[in-house]
C-alpha cells in the first residue's frame, strides 16, 4: 500500500482536489488522490541540523593579509579569534616589521625558532609555516606561559601585551611598553609568493 502511495502521479491540474476528512484513508477516486487523516493525528517533530563554521588556513591565505596572517598564528596554536587577540597580534607584527613590510623574511614576529635564525633574523619557506613555528614556539617555552594564557582567555590584548614585554621574546622587552603603539593597524596584503602562491 505505502509504495502505491508513493508511485501514485499528482493530480493533474484541471483535477479538484480532495478534502481532507476526519476519518480514513479512501481508495483513489478518479484521477485525485484522496487522503483522510484522523484529526487527532500530530504533526511529527520535524529535526533541523545546525551547522557551524570555522576559519580555515586556506581562507586566510586566499585573503593574505596582515590580519589574516594574525588569525593563521592564532588559529595554529588553538587560540580563540576575538578582536582583542587579533588587535594584539597585528601590534606585535607591527612592532617587529612595522605594518608595510609585515611579512618580511617570511618571519613577520622575527621568531627564531625553525628559521634558522636564533635571534628571530631568520626566515620561513612560506608565511603558512612562519605561523606554525611562532604558535608552536610559544606553545613549548614555559617562559612564554603568561603570553599563551592571555591568548587562551582571548579578552585583553593589554593583558597579553604586558606579557610579551616581561617575556624573553625581544632583548629590548618593547621598552616595558614604552615603545608599543597601540594605534590601529592598517590592512596591508604581502605579496601571494610570501603565501606559496
Amino acid at each position: 500500500m505505502l509504495a502505491t502511495l508513493a508511485l501514485a502521479p499528482l493530480p493533474r491540474a484541471d483535477s479538484p482536489v480532495a478534502e481532507a476528512s476526519a476519518t480514513s484513508l479512501s481508495p483513489f477516486v478518479g484521477d485525485v488522490q484522496e487522503i483522510r487523516v484522523d484529526g487527532d493525528v500530530a504533526p511529527a517533530a520535524v529535526s533541523r541540523e545546525s551547522y557551524a563554521s570555522a576559519t580555515g588556513p586556506e581562507t586566510l591565505v586566499s585573503s593574505g593579509t596582515n590580519y589574516d596572517w594574525a588569525k593563521l598564528v592564532l588559529v595554529s596554536g588553538g587560540w580563540p579569534l576575538t578582536d582583542e587577540n587579533v588587535r594584539l597580534m597585528v601590534e606585535w607584527m607591527r612592532e617587529e616589521n612595522g605594518p608595510d613590510n609585515w611579512w618580511n623574511r617570511n618571519n613577520p614576529l622575527n621568531n627564531g625558532y625553525g628559521s634558522g635564525g636564533g635571534s628571530g633574523l631568520g626566515s620561513y619557506d612560506t608565511l603558512v609555516t612562519a605561523a606554525e613555528y611562532a604558535a608552536s614556539n610559544l606553545q613549548k617555552r614555559s617562559f612564554y606561559a603568561d603570553i599563551v594564557a592571555g591568548l587562551e582567555a582571548g579578552t585583553s590584548a593589554a593583558v597579553t601585551a604586558q606579557a610579551i614585554w616581561a617575556s624573553p621574546w625581544a632583548s629590548s622587552h618593547y621598552g616595558y611598553g614604552s615603545w608599543w603603539s597601540t594605534a590601529p593597524v592598517p590592512v596591508v596584503a604581502a605579496p601571494a609568493s610570501a603565501w606559496g602562491r
